[in-house]
């Protein structure tokens, strides 16, 4: 019975990770909860799985639970604020973290559980995207485990050789026959999209992902191809390899969710129906499988596989961030902070959809040559990049940069 702590449980990932511990309860027991500030689902989840404590970084969001808790005679420990995330996130009475606490704010608690020895199913990339050889440095010195949730990284995990499965963030690759990874992408919604048009595009149009059920900034994220340059940096410190040894494949239908080419000429793939519970479920069970919920792959009815390169023209972003993971960390904590700054001013119709890349690029080259060897420095680099980005979206500065 492995004992679970959801960081993050209210969000997509969060739930669908709930919605595989229910259909197992005799695999996975849910001991804590944490979430931002949606009341009303923590509530639900509280009253489905009765953890022992919930976090609520919202201290007046985290006290409005408590008072519903109560009315209910649920006899859940609320707590609030960033440490009580840390806190649970290495507590003894847990063994496994689903770290899936979308952006920077997931760090603290994702490292902290590394530290603390514990299973780890990464679904934050924000983690090793802000904070790649410090986070790895700390897995190598724990007894931890890191397991990838990204539904692209878990593929590319399958279809590594056993004993490469072992050693994340330490992998030997090449020694194992492997000459490159292939990240597939979809190309999100505007993949066939007109240029010309680019600037006019809403959030809502963003947020209509083809393939995938996601929230709003990860979908957004996809729209921009961020997402793709964020898991790229990812799969290089997850799978310890060099910028060179990954490529973007552009695969609209969203099957095959990525591979592995092997220097004797074959390709190994992972494949499967877009849904995040397969690569939650095999993580959580891992090396077992268990019910993920979710319907078989039907090939007599999945249409093709078409692939192709990606165009940096339309994607823009994907190339800044391939050029910031060969630059370095400080230019890739940079790119993660302005984006989420930028992402943000664009769902709130600040900016346009093309501004987001304006702003990105803009932070990157101010703070690349900036030395980020600790935690700490990661969070203080983070802090003044969101400044300066959140400068230019009030100063309407946009235009400018």
């Amino acid at each position: 019975m492995r004992k679970i702590c959801v960081l993050g449980s209210t969000g997509s990932i969060g739930v669908s990770t709930l919605d595989v511990i229910k259909r197992n309860p005799e695999r996975f027991s849910v001991v804590s909860l944490a979430a931002n500030s949606n009341v009303e689902v923590m509530f639900e989840q509280c009253q489905r799985f009765k953890p022992e404590k919930v976090v609520m970084v919202s201290e007046s969001h985290a006290k409005v639970l408590q008072a519903r808790l109560s009315e209910h005679d649920l006899a859940i420990e609320v707590l609030s604020g960033e440490q009580a995330l840390c806190d649970i996130a290495s507590e003894d009475s847990i063994d496994t973290v689903m770290a899936a606490i979308v952006g920077a704010a997931g760090l603290l608690p994702t490292y902290a559980a590394i530290k603390a020895d514990k299973r780890v199913l990464l679904a934050n990339k924000e983690a090793l995207v802000t904070s790649g050889q410090i986070f790895i440095d700390a897995l190598q010195a724990s007894k931890a485990t890191l397991l990838p949730i990204d539904s692209e990284h878990n593929a590319i995990f399958q279809c590594l050789p056993w004993a490469e499965q072992e050693k994340v963030g330490a992998c030997q690759l090449t020694a194992h026959g492997v000459n490159k990874i292939l990240l597939t992408g979809s190309g999100g919604p505007f993949r066939t999209y007109p240029l010309t048009e680019f600037n006019d595009i809403t959030p809502e149009q963003a947020c209509k992902h083809p393939n995938w059920d996601m929230g709003k900034k990860i979908s957004v994220d996809s729209a921009t191809m961020m997402n793709k340059g964020l898991e790229f940096i990812e799969a290089k410190w997850l799978f310890n390899v060099e910028p060179e040894d990954i490529q973007v494949v552009l695969h609209p239908q969203s099957t095959i969710h990525s591979m592995v080419q092997y220097k004797d000429g074959s390709v190994l793939a992972q494949m499967g129906n877009p849904d995040m519970r397969t690569p939650i479920a095999h993580a959580l069970a891992y090396p077992e499988r268990v019910d993920a919920g979710v319907d078989n792959l039907d090939f007599f009815t999945t249409a093709s596989f078409d692939f192709q390169a990606p165009d940096f023209e339309r994607y823009p972003n994907l190339k800044l961030a391939i050029d910031a993971c060969k630059s370095g960390q400080a230019a890739c904590t940079a790119l993660n902070a302005a984006n989420e700054i930028a992402v943000e001013a664009f769902l709130n119709n600040e900016i346009k959809f093309t501004d987001i890349f304006k702003i990105n690029e803009t932070s990157v080259k101010k703070f690349v040559l900036e030395q980020v060897t600790s935690i700490e420095e990661v969070v203080h680099l983070d802090s003044r990049v969101r400044q300066f980005a959140t400068t230019i979206v009030k100063d309407n500065a946009v235009n400018h940069v």
